[in-house]
């Protein structure tokens, strides 16, 4: 059985620091208002067929096996998918993922990389303008347990009515297995579920120059 190495961390948009021992579970209400809106996104996308495909055929090109010998090489992968954008344009390194990786951000959490696959399918037709900015990644580690952690800056608009800007500072932990594969993708956010929530239905002050 692979050994899995669990690190929830507390932080900052500088810094990180010790072992985060409780979470907050997300209200009732807050899990209604994130599966509406992914059902209506849901629902939107079929407007969309031919940028879903075109997205779909971005991730496709990179579903090959990488062989990873260290952390360092994962590090390295990862700062390519950075570099693709890949929260924005679901062009990202699959293989280097657990079948059944845990993704969560403080809205949502579900198993399956193939999940989280669909779900970048579902949402790229959306942004509109989008950007991550990658700040730093590097290895970490607590007690025996390493792991990476990266900081980034989301910024897009959605290609809704009243286009909202979705701007948000963020910090993801990836956590690995003894083949060093990612069996946890944990998003952190400087706004709370609630506040990111509400900035899709803010509208938006103008296009971006």
């Amino acid at each position: 059985m692979a050994t899995v190495w669990r690190c929830d961390l507390r932080w900052t948009p500088t810094k990180f620091y010790g072992v985060r021992c409780e979470k907050r579970p997300t209200s009732r209400l807050l899990k209604v208002a994130v599966s509406g809106i992914t059902e209506a996104l849901r629902l939107l996308s079929s407007f969309a067929g031919s940028k879903l495909s075109s997205a779909s055929r971005v991730r496709n090109e990179k579903t090959e096996e990488m062989t990873c010998y260290d952390i360092d090489d994962v590090i390295m992968i990862l700062s390519s998918d950075y570099d693709n954008s890949y929260f924005v344009t679901g062009n990202f390194t699959s293989s280097i993922y657990a079948e059944d990786c845990i993704f969560e951000d403080p809205t949502i959490k579900f198993s399956g990389t193939e999940l989280y696959e669909r779900n970048l399918r579902l949402l790229v037709p959306f942004f509109d303008n989008p950007s991550i900015s990658l700040q730093r990644i590097e290895k970490a580690s607590k007690g025996e347990a390493d792991f990476i952690y990266a900081e980034w800056k989301l910024r897009t608009y959605l290609k809704l009515p009243w286009r909202p800007l979705i701007s948000i500072d963020g910090s993801t932990v990836y956590e690995l297995d003894n083949k060093l594969k990612i069996v946890r993708h944990a998003e952190r956010w400087s706004v709370s579920a609630w506040e990111a929530v509400a900035q899709i239905f803010t509208a938006g002050s103008g296009r971006e120059k």
